[in-house]
């Protein structure tokens, strides 16, 4: 029986057959079901962090407050905001060395706290690092721009980010001020104020996987070719260099599965992705190119969830796109510590400790040293403060409570019901 074209048309669409080019951006990625592997390093270094992030913002609100001080009442609820797991005036009285506590001056009653000259000085010092790395943070803000899709995004979503992004206190002002040409201020479809960006920048549109492969070349070419139409004359991509957990190197199934994903063509981040099927393993690996990209700008190569989450559709990224953390335990690491879920870079640090830190980051070093002191010694941190100070404006004082020769450790917790916490973590989305 001869078939006419119409009649050929409707047997390969009953029976889902794919063209070749379609065939491309199928599915067929083995779904490999992974355990959960606790790192002990890097939840030592997220609870750390969350203390370090709490003092900070606590020091930036006392610097802003019109009295240079702040009541023991006015700052009762911030407990949450903080990602505090105890009450925030047991938390502001742990550290005597950055906080000094005061009565009212009309209400002997009320505690009051203010900055100590250690912590004054520790702020200059953060506003000299912001003013000698502001050409890498607007680089840095442009590029979180660029791989939106409409170039903006609010300045709800970026003012939780900004510790994260090294953004100075004042960025939604200065910056725009500075770089008009750059940045502009307008009310998104949404109704929220955004930030936009007003110029494409092409040495900005190259990702750190891209940079670390600088032997490969995956940019636009000369001819308007770009990655996805690339990948359509067969060409490979870039590899995301990989650190698994204890017990995963010798499973065949994983290394199998594993190897055609790093075999998929790499799209960049920075690349527009239409052309490409929303269900298709390419359209998975282009996703977590973009979470590597995202982290990667971040000072300490890390976010909350629920941070990337109120960017989802700003950076296309699937609903449930957080099952992508789980998923690549290799790549990212998911963490449950402080009561909240945090996504680590797992290559972005090594036997616990920042690979590549920026001047933000030690910085931050100091304020924690400062902060540990006052912790360890309590009443006699206070007595310490000179010497402190000396220690803190020395550009060599470094803090670490860890012996550097220890190895990152990972201690293997498996979860197999699917009540398990992990799994109730990785799954729950909006």
């Amino acid at each position: 029986m001869r078939w006419g074209s119409k009649q050929l048309f409707s047997f390969l669409k009953f029976n889902q057959i794919q063209t070749p080019t379609q065939n491309q951006q199928s599915r067929t990625l083995v779904k490999v079901r992974l355990k959960w592997v606790k790192n002990k390093s890097l939840d030592h270094i997220i609870d750390i962090h969350t203390d370090i992030k709490a003092a900070s913002l606590l020091k930036d609100a006392i610097f802003r407050s019109s009295t240079g001080y702040l009541t023991s009442k006015s700052i009762a609820d911030w407990q949450k905001l903080f990602g505090l797991t105890v009450p925030t005036l047991r938390f502001i009285r742990r550290y005597p060395t950055l906080f000094q506590e005061f009565p009212h001056p009309k209400y002997p009653s009320l505690p009051c706290f203010k900055l100590t000259n250690i912590a004054l000085n520790l702020h200059n010092q953060e506003q000299l690092v912001y003013q000698n790395c502001e050409s890498e943070i607007v680089e840095r803000l442009c590029r979180v721009l660029m791989m939106t899709r409409d170039k903006m995004v609010s300045f709800q979503s970026l003012y939780n980010l900004k510790w994260d992004l090294g953004l100075p206190d004042d960025f939604d002002r200065n910056l725009i001020r500075k770089y008009p040409d750059c940045f502009r201020a307008v009310k998104g479809s949404n109704g929220l104020a955004c930030l936009k960006l007003l110029k494409w920048d092409d040495e900005f549109a190259v990702s750190a996987l891209q940079m670390g492969n600088e032997d490969v070349d995956l940019s636009v070419s000369d001819n308007g070719e770009t990655g996805l139409r690339k990948f359509k004359r067969g060409q490979n991509g870039l590899a995301f260099p990989m650190s698994f957990p204890r017990g995963y190197g010798g499973q065949k199934k994983v290394k199998a599965w594993m190897d055609d994903f790093q075999k998929l063509p790499y799209i960049s981040p920075y690349e527009d992705c239409r052309g490409i099927d929303p269900n298709s393993d390419l359209m998975e690996k282009r996703v977590v190119g973009v979470l590597h990209e995202f982290l990667s700008l971040t000072v300490y190569k890390k976010t909350k969830r629920n941070y990337l989450r109120s960017l989802r559709e700003e950076l296309i990224l699937p609903h449930k796109f957080t099952r992508i953390f789980t998923r690549y335990p290799g790549i990212f690491y998911l963490s449950l510590k402080c009561k909240t879920t945090t996504i680590a870079l797992r290559e972005g640090y090594r036997r616990g400790k920042l690979v590549d830190p920026n001047p933000l980051s030690k910085l931050r070093d100091k304020f924690y040293y400062v902060m540990r002191t006052g912790l360890i010694y309590r009443n006699k941190g206070v007595d310490m403060l000179p010497q402190l100070d000396s220690l803190v404006a020395d550009d060599g004082a470094v803090v670490n409570d860890r012996d550097e020769s220890e190895e990152e450790e990972d201690e293997e917790v498996c979860y197999t019901d699917g009540s398990s916490e992990m799994e109730a973590a990785s799954s729950e989305e909006d």
